[in-house]
């Protein structure tokens, strides 16, 4: 027999559609629970119920949690880049000091953020497969714009002359690390990471590699 929720008031409830459903309803719930319980511990119940959808329709949008959670995680970092875009094509030409500002300011926000440092914690072979195995869509998305910065700034003599998307990878190599061994290798003396001299010594490094 076909069973049927009731509401308090006695009457049948119901249900959204799921098309109705906004993507970022979900995803955030999702980032709120691998943000506490990290990605491994995360069901897909979970996420159903804290986003007040059911599984059915969770499913129809995400296969598993994996998938979820790479879905996070790049909207979550492409939140962060967003603060910080600079266009290249503006009415003030950004210069090599803004592409370095920028680039130091998104790997600070990114070492403090609250996913990134759970997945650290708690999981971190869920990074394992995007640094030594293939770039994801985040990953790929940040090469290109860095390029983009990286020819704009060659344009104008900002920055030395090279490939642009070599450069551009080996900044994001250069950035990569900052955010995710920095705070290990770079402590002070109660050994919490040093972020002012993690910011100094990447600050530093960026502006010797692309000056001309």
């Amino acid at each position: 027999m076909m069973s049927q929720q009731i509401n308090d008031d006695g009457q049948p409830a119901r249900r959204t559609a799921a098309n109705a459903i906004s993507e970022d309803v979900i995803l955030d719930a999702a980032a709120k629970l691998m943000s506490t319980i990290g990605i491994r511990r995360t069901t897909m119940a979970d996420v159903a119920r804290a986003a007040g959808v059911s599984r059915a329709t969770l499913y129809r949008r995400f296969p598993n949690v994996t998938a979820l959670a790479a879905q996070v995680t790049t909207r979550e970092f492409q939140r962060v880049a967003a603060a910080t875009q600079v266009d290249v094509n503006g009415p003030e030409a950004p210069t090599r000091a803004t592409l370095i500002a920028v680039l130091v300011h998104l790997v600070r926000e990114a070492r403090r953020h609250p996913l990134l440092q759970r997945i650290i914690e708690l999981d971190p072979e869920f990074l394992t497969p995007y640094l030594i195995q293939r770039g994801g869509r985040t990953s790929h998305g940040q090469l290109a714009d860095l390029a983009a910065l990286i020819t704009a700034g060659q344009s104008r003599r900002q920055i030395r002359d090279g490939s642009p998307m070599r450069m551009a990878a080996t900044v994001l190599q250069m950035a990569w690390s900052f955010a995710l061994t920095g705070p290990v290798f770079v402590t002070d003396d109660d050994g919490n990471p040093d972020t002012e001299t993690l910011d100094a010594e990447l600050t530093d490094l960026l502006e010797r590699y692309l000056r001309p």
